[in-house]
């Protein structure tokens, strides 16, 4: 069955008592057992409750996995997976990466004795030379956020599997329906579901995926002894946000591509980042890794003052964080999405006072390059 047929089905056949096409949510946490025992498959709804679970199973299904795991936030899912480490390890991660996850890295699992050594995870040399003995993982966000770097996930994860690593790849930006990164050879797929996934702006949720009945059961014993699980409302929210995902997706994707592409001819414009672009250095690798392109980009204005105009004077694109739901948002991520890395970090990797983040809508595109042109107008005739 085809992808969209799959997505638009989730939860459709699963109660089998009323025959609900919407699967309902179960807002009970806890289940009466039928005898000393047994039990009906649910007994408390942190460890398991029905309708996370058929969310869970959709996920699991979608990204080829063997097992999900729905969680409060993405930034949960990211700290249930770092659970997986002990005191001494070592990862090797992306290095233009989400700020909420450089955080909990260097803020928190550094308390801890996690490390953690920032690469350009396309070039195996610098992979290389990052390995230790204490490496436990390699965790690839591709297209990074926000610079839209692609990592040629197949070929890192043969590296990786032959340094005995796990390779985690956070796919919030393409989501399964352009991109399964565990068919290319990845043990661990994240979301923040939030995003994408969920699609409008009104769910906060995280995903794990696992492949490999192993690492599953180990998956299963830290998403339920850490608890941060996601509700029985936001498990429906999020569900049903994914049956629509098929459509919104090609409509971000075909948005994003030809606001792009008029932004390059911009005067006001520098520098775009967008795979879907020829130009983009990841541009062959996202086509043969992936079926299609995300929604968001980020370019470059020439001049830093131009920002603080441009986000005062846009009206249907709100200047708002976060990404992919059916409403467009602009964010600064030198000042908000990354403004927990360390300048000199940020300046290295290209996170500069230039740089905005678009995430496109699925709004009419003549209107959003409309309300562009007008915000950039208007920032270029103050400092003319």
């Amino acid at each position: 069955m085809k992808i969209e047929s799959r997505l638009a089905q989730i939860g459709s056949q699963k109660d089998h008592v009323t025959g609900a096409v919407s699967f309902p949510i179960y807002q009970a946490t806890a289940f009466r057992h039928p005898a000393l025992g047994e039990s009906t498959g649910f007994d408390y709804s942190r460890t398991k409750s029905p309708t996370r679970s058929v969310l869970e199973e959709a996920a699991a299904e979608l990204e080829s996995g063997d097992a999900a795991f729905a969680c409060s936030s993405g930034m949960a899912a990211l700290q249930t997976i770092f659970a997986l480490f002990s005191s001494g390890d070592h990862l090797i991660v992306s290095l233009d990466l989400y700020g909420g996850t450089y955080r909990l890295l260097e803020r928190i699992m550094s308390r801890f004795g996690v490390t953690a050594t920032y690469v350009d995870t396309n070039d195996l040399d610098q992979l290389g030379a990052s390995i230790t003995p204490s490496t436990k993982a390699v965790l690839i966000e591709t297209p990074t956020n926000p610079l839209m770097m692609i990592t040629d996930v197949k070929k890192v994860t043969t590296w990786a599997k032959s340094h005995g690593l796990l390779t985690i790849v956070d796919n919030t930006l393409l989501t399964p329906y352009f991109q399964r990164p565990i068919e290319l050879g990845a043990d661990i797929v994240i979301h923040s579901a939030s995003k994408y996934l969920g699609g409008h702006n009104d769910v906060l949720a995280g995903l794990i995926v696992t492949k490999g009945e192993e690492l599953s059961a180990q998956m299963a014993v830290l998403h339920n002894s850490i608890g941060a699980v996601l509700g029985p409302q936001d498990s429906f929210l999020l569900a049903r946000g994914m049956k629509t995902l098929a459509l919104r997706m090609e409509r971000h994707q075909s948005n994003a591509t030809a606001i792009a592409k008029h932004l390059q001819k911009h005067p006001a414009i520098t520098e775009v980042f967008y795979p879907a672009l020829p130009e983009h250095p990841g541009h062959e690798i996202q086509n043969r890794q992936s079926s299609g392109n995300t929604g968001i980009f980020s370019f470059k204005v020439k001049d830093a003052r131009y920002v603080a105009p441009i986000l005062r004077n846009v009206k249907l694109i709100a200047f708002a964080e976060s990404l992919g739901g059916v409403e467009s948002l602009m964010t600064y991520p030198a000042v908000q999405t990354h403004a927990d890395i360390p300048e000199h970090i940020r300046q290295a990797v290209g996170v500069d006072d230039r740089l905005l983040r678009f995430s496109v809508g699925i709004e009419h595109v003549d209107d959003l390059i409309a309300d562009l042109d007008q915000a950039l107008e208007k920032a270029m005739q103050e400092f003319k």
